[in-house]
This record gives structure tokens, C-alpha cells and sequence, in this order.
């Protein structure tokens, strides 16, 4: 075990290799799929003479298409090619962004945006699979914030992109060029990833027998707490869906997904009322929370690392992120108060995922976990719908947005109150220490 203890010399190639390939398409998706709001403010309703429900309707039915696949792509990406999977996401998404450029009317973007969302529904769970395989526990939320922070640069790095385009060139040139973009990263892809450290030819031998040994022993380890459960070191899915440990980190999820898309698509709608003013400064101001948020994703994610409290830190981050954004909405005529509580609240808008994906892996059995992301990912990501509606719904009724606001802040702050009730291996490493003495006291015993 000397070799799991002593990582201080062991080469580090993968934070390289394989984390910035994974930064670099979580980027380019989320392009993709939030380019169509600058679309709609770049001529496409009029030119397609499309209502704004109409037009909220089609962006949303890419939240509904990325239900599709989210399930066989992780069983995909744990039993077969996670690299392979991406590689022919790539082409698709990138395609079908190319192909939303000559769309004529109401039905074909709305056709178009449920492609692109199925075609991009299982790039996150696998994404999260390929970083799983090639790093340890001990790393795992650090990894993971790191590649998370790609979705926060995105805003940050393709929206004036998304803007020059449109004043440029039209915004059918939005999709054409991005499509472009998009299908240019499999050259980054390919060659870079490899989907088991076994399989790298790019790693030292000490980094390669580093990590094959270590993450051996952690699943032998989880296939044994999985036997203590169900007398089988694998689960059957129907056992999984009777595990009370996945439905609650869904309903998590879902919490945290409706707050955080909420959030992010009345952003730029909370900081124009604020300030009054132009497009342009607004979309400056509304960049500044997704930096703090890249911030927050490394600084939770290595301290959920050090102890091992994934759970602490994800209710923190949720509950962190709902009182921010409550608090935001008192000021409104201290203008820029409100505009550093946002701000503030930014720092918490993601930090929590890093830490939440590193738990499935603690409560769920080798070789399921992975079609387990898919789902949780799959119904979670309906906050994309329940979130932005649930706001416009309650502005409508009460001609304040207010509200709706503290409704998000409300569903926020119960994801952290739910998450503290997940297992305590979710808690820290001791708990997972006494959890293994306590198996084999049994097992002596028995």
C-alpha cells in the first residue's frame, strides 16, 4: 500500500491530459447549448417570426432531449468506450449547431434543439466516468471541480465570442460558426484521452502503476461493501432503483439544477433592472459571478478532498448559494450592493457539483454507478425547465421578480437540508475506516 500512501513523487501527467480535454468539451457543449439566447436577441424571432413563448419553448426542448441518453450512455461509458462515446457526440452536436443555421421556421428549430439536446445528453455523465477512472478518491473532487470549471469559463470565453459572431455576420453565422468549432475539438479529443490508465501509452510506468493499483483496490473495496448489501459485488438495475441513496441524491440534484439554471438564465434580466444598463456593460456584469464560480468549484473541491466530506460540502454550497441569492433581492435600490451579492452568490452557483459527483461512487455498487449518473443527471436536469418557469410564472402573477427569486432560494436551501441525510461514508474518510472494521468484525464473527 506504500504506493497509494506516498503520492508526493508520483508523476502527475494526467491533470493534463486528461482534465483539459474534458474542460475543453464541457466548454464547447455548453456553447452550443446556450448560444440560441443570443440568437433570439440577435434577429431569429423576427426573421422567424417566432413568439417569446415559441421561442422559449424551442431553447427548452433541449433540456427534454438530453433525457434520451443519459442513462445507456453512462452504462455505455462504464461497460465500453467512454472516449468513443464522445468522439461520435462530437460529430453529432457539432452537426446538428452547423444544420440549426438554416432552419426556416418554429417546428424545425424546435425539431433541431431536441436533436442537439440528445446528441449532448450524455457528454456530462461520461465526462464524469473517464475522470473517475483516472483518478483516485483522494482526488476525485478536486478533479472534478477542475473540469467543472469549463462550464463557468464558458460564459465567461464564448459569450462576447457569441456576440461578435451575430454583430458580424447574422446569427445564422452564430450556429454555422460554432457548429464548426465543435466538430474541430474531436482533433483535440482523440488523440489526448484514453479511457483506462492501462490503456495510456503517454504515462509513465510509475504514474501507470500508481493509478491501476490504487483504483483496483478502491473498487474491490466498493464491490465488497456492495456484497454486504446484496450478496453480489454488482447490483441488478432494478435493485439500484429500489435504493433509497439514488433518489435522494436525484432529488438533490433536481433541487440544485432548478436553482442553479434559474439563476443562471435571469441573470442578465436581475442585473439590467438593476442598473439600468446597456446590453453590453450587462453582459460584462453577468460574467463576473461565473469567475467567482470558478473560485468556488476548485476551493470546495479540495477541501472536500482533504477530509472527505462530500456531503458537508455540497449542503454547504447549496445552502451557501440560496441565502447569497435571497439576500440579493433585499437591496434593490443599493444597486451595487445587490450587484456583489450576485456576485457573491456566484462563488456557490457551481461549487457544489464537484463534490456532489464524487459521492455516487460511495453509495452506489461498481457497474451501475455509471447508468446511475445518467439518470440522476437525467431527471436533475428537468431544473431547467422548473427553475426559469418557475420565476416567470411568479413574476407574471405578482409583476415582481422577487419572488420567484426566493422561491429558487427556497428549493436551494432545501437541497443542502436533504443532502445532510445521505449515508455517513458520504461524510468523511473516518466513516469509511469505521465502516470496513465494523464488516470485518462481522465477518469474524460470523
Amino acid at each position: 500500500m506504500q504506493s497509494v500512501l506516498n503520492t508526493a513523487t508520483i508523476p502527475h501527467a494526467r491533470w493534463i491530459r486528461i482534465v483539459l480535454p474534458a474542460i475543453i468539451i464541457y466548454i464547447v457543449s455548453y456553447m452550443d447549448k446556450m448560444n440560441i439566447g443570443f440568437a433570439m436577441a440577435g434577429g431569429m424571432n423576427e426573421e422567424l417570426r417566432l413568439s417569446m413563448a415559441v421561442a422559449g419553448f424551442a431553447a427548452g426542448m433541449y433540456f427534454i432531449g438530453t433525457m434520451v441518453l443519459q442513462v445507456p450512455a453512462g452504462h455505455i461509458a462504464e461497460h465500453g468506450s467512454a472516449k468513443k462515446f464522445i468522439q461520435y457526440s462530437i460529430i453529432a452536436w457539432g452537426g446538428l449547431s452547423f444544420l440549426t443555421g438554416f432552419v426556416q421556421n418554429a417546428w424545425q428549430l424546435t425539431a433541431m434543439r431536441f436533436l442537439l439536446g440528445v446528441a449532448e445528453g450524455g457528454v456530462y455523465p461520461v465526462v464524469l466516468i473517464i475522470v473517475s477512472n483516472w483518478f483516485p478518491r483522494k482526488e476525485l473532487g478536486r478533479a472534478n471541480a477542475v473540469c467543472l470549471m469549463g462550464l463557468a469559463l464558458a460564459a465567461v470565453l464564448t459569450n462576447p465570442l457569441s456576440g461578435w459572431l451575430i454583430s458580424r455576420l447574422g446569427w445564422r453565422w452564430l450556429f454555422f460558426g460554432e457548429g464548426l468549432i465543435s466538430l474541430a475539438t474531436i482533433f483535440i479529443w482523440f488523440p489526448l484521452i484514453s479511457d483506462h490508465p492501462a490503456d495510456a501509452k503517454w504515462i509513465s510506468q510509475e504514474e501507470k502503476d500508481y493509478l491501476v493499483t490504487t483504483l483496483a483496490a478502491e473498487k474491490a473495496e466498493r464491490a465488497a461493501a456492495a456484497a454486504k448489501q446484496s450478496g453480489r459485488a454488482t447490483w441488478l438495475y432494478k435493485e439500484i432503483l429500489a435504493n433509497k441513496h439514488l433518489w435522494l441524491l436525484t432529488v438533490i440534484y433536481t433541487c440544485a439544477c432548478t436553482g442553479q439554471w434559474g439563476y443562471i438564465f435571469w441573470l442578465p434580466t436581475l442585473v439590467k433592472k438593476l442598473t439600468k444598463a446597456s446590453l453590453t456593460n450587462v453582459g460584462l456584469l453577468s460574467a463576473l459571478p461565473f469567475i467567482a464560480a470558478i473560485g468556488g468549484l476548485y476551493i470546495f473541491g479540495a477541501l472536500s478532498d482533504r477530509k472527505g466530506n462530500r456531503r458537508l460540502c455540497t449542503a454547504t454550497c447549496l445552502i451557501s448559494f440560496g441565502i447569497c441569492f435571497w439576500i440579493a433581492a433585499q437591496f434593490p435600490t443599493y444597486i451595487w450592493l445587490s450587484c456583489v451579492l450576485l456576485v457573491l452568490t456566484g462563488v456557490f452557483t457551481k461549487a457544489w457539483q464537484g463534490t456532489f459527483w464524487a459521492m455516487p461512487d460511495l453509495v452506489l455498487a461498481p457497474g451501475v454507478s455509471g447508468a446511475a449518473r445518467g439518470g440522476i443527471n437525467a431527471i436533475g436536469n428537468l431544473g431547467g425547465f422548473i427553475g426559469p418557469a418557475l420565476v416567470g410564472l411568479i413574476a407574471t402573477k405578482t409583476g415582481t421578480m422577487t419572488y420567484g427569486v426566493y422561491s429558487l432560494s427556497a428549493v436551494l436551501i432545501l437541497g443542502g437540508i436533504i443532502t445532510m441525510f445521505l449515508p455517513k461514508v458520504t461524510g468523511g474518510y473516518k466513516y469509511k475506516v469505521e465502516a470496513e472494521a465494523a464488516g470485518r468484525e462481522k465477518a469474524t464473527a460470523s
